[in-house]
């Protein structure tokens, strides 16, 4: 295997700056990965596009290196983009869906603009659920019309590679890019790096903007990273914390931070209260359960103290909210589409769909459905009950109480169990790998915390990484 590719961030910056290897040496070195195993070997199918123009700019930074010096961390960084993120590139922005095979984003996302400012390299888009995973119902993660199924590369044949950031997870785990950014509404960053034995930050809802974003939920969407290390997960979140005049969720952070690789303490979970819920582990194999009760072993080792029973509700798969505010987000976005595009509102991608249904709707469409028939303006007693009530039980009922209520410093989940109750309120959740079954079945250890709590989260996640580097590459031959 070449070494660069199973490189840390940090590591790679150091070999630039020694003059051991060159941002265009890196950028070949993932793309000879994604010629291996993308669409060849294995199969993972985690890469709809490649940025054709990656190499040039890898060229250039590499100018820019030897005349200027470094702009950070990021400089000369490959990174793969979720293909619901914008790129005012060569390469399209789709959602996963054919409606929007030809749909080429006028700029970039806000989140790619301050990617491209920190030097780091936007080397393709990868695919994803479609619609990011607001379709249909039983349609499998990893699936799209435009780009068909993701296969995890922990077991291809057998394992779900999660949703609905599905390339992504894929993607990194399969060192097809040392970066990856995701979104989430409600578990689609946190399922495929648990799936795929990575590291995932979903944000708070505000931490990152999401203009440019292609939307389900004006409250519950976030980009965010997805990595092989807390390290590198903390370096990619620093660059993403900007205020966006034309979001104005990014100015509800009191305490805005640039740099949370200052919060990477081995020391993290010495004298914490972590709370846990078994509630949120029933139904969980019993394997897994062991590696969880194995987690909840280490970090006692390592200074925490694990409180519980913890109350928490448990009833977060109500999707009405999301079904309201889907419609009024999707329209405000194509809106904007350009105007050769078959589809300018969710009716259009509805009918396109129909029209084109061997190949769009292997999965049906029913939640477009049940959101075309919501007006769009947020003003049904429906969605305003509906969505208050998620803001008591998961905020003050919930999250809020279950912290206050027992003096906790966070919440522990296994893989994505947490993510509903977490998205409602729109706190936010780390994943790090915490093992894996005798079959080699990926699962993740979960830590959430109150609004704006990353640094902390990542001082967790980092003193159990280090204390137990569960990860290891996937084996792709």
């Amino acid at each position: 295997m070449n070494q660069l590719i199973e490189a840390t961030v940090l590591e790679l910056q150091e070999a630039m700056d020694a003059g051991h290897t060159t941002a265009k040496e890196i950028t070949i070195a993932f793309l000879e990965q994604i010629a291996k195993y993308n669409q060849d070997g294995p199969k993972l199918n985690a890469i709809l596009e490649i940025n054709p123009d990656a190499i040039f700019i890898a060229e250039s930074l590499d100018i820019e290196r030897k005349e200027k010096g470094s702009r950070g961390p990021l400089h000369g960084i490959p990174v793969l983009i979720k293909d619901n993120i914008d790129t005012g590139d060569k390469m399209h922005t789709s959602a996963g869906s054919i409606t929007l095979a030809e749909h080429y984003a006028k700029e970039d996302a806000f989140l790619v603009k301050q990617l491209r400012e920190a030097g780091a390299i936007i080397l393709g888009k990868t695919n994803l659920t479609e619609w990011a995973n607001f379709m249909a119902i039983g349609m499998p993660n990893g699936y799209s019309s435009r780009g068909g199924q993701v296969l995890n590369p922990y077991g291809p044949a057998s394992f779900d590679v999660g949703g609905s950031s599905a390339g992504t997870g894929s993607a990194i785990a399969a060192n097809f890019a040392p970066l990856g950014i995701g979104t989430e509404t409600s578990g689609s960053i946190l399922s495929p790096a648990s799936c795929n034995s990575l590291v995932g930050i979903k944000p708070t809802v505000g931490l990152i903007s999401r203009t440019g974003v292609i939307p389900i939920s004006s409250t519950q969407d976030t980009a965010g990273p997805m990595t092989r290390t807390v390290t590198d997960a903390a370096i990619l979140l620093g660059a993403l914390t900007e205020v966006d005049p034309d979001d104005a969720a990014t100015s509800t952070n009191p305490n805005r931070i640039n740099d949370y690789t200052a919060f990477l303490n081995t020391d993290g979970l010495k004298n914490k209260r972590i709370g846990l819920s078994r509630e949120y582990l029933k139904g969980l194999p019993e394997e897994e359960l062991q590696l969880v009760e194995k987690a909840l072993q280490d970090m006692t080792k390592l200074g925490a103290t694990i409180i519980e029973p913890v109350d928490l509700p448990t009833e977060f798969t109500n999707i009405t909210v999301m079904i309201h505010e889907f419609k009024n987000g999707l329209n405000a976005y194509l809106k904007n589409a350009d105007p050769s595009l078959p589809v300018h509102t969710l009716l259009d991608v509805i009918q396109y769909n129909q029209e084109h249904a061997e190949s769009a709707l292997k999965y049906g469409q029913k939640i477009l459905l049940e959101s075309e028939s919501k007006s769009g303006r947020l003003t049904e007693m429906e969605y305003l009950r509906d969505r208050l009530e998620d803001i008591r039980l998961s905020q003050t009922e919930g999250i809020d109480k279950a912290i206050h209520e027992h003096q906790l410093d966070a919440l522990v989940f296994v893989n994505n169990y947490g993510a509903g109750i977490a998205a409602k309120a729109g706190y936010p959740s780390i994943t790090v790998p915490c093992g894996y079954t005798k079959e080699g079945k990926p699962v993740g250890i979960t830590f959430t915390g109150l609004a704006y709590s990353e640094a902390e989260l990542i001082e967790y996640a980092y003193a159990y990484e280090q204390a137990t580097r569960h990860r290891k590459a996937p084996i792709l031959e």
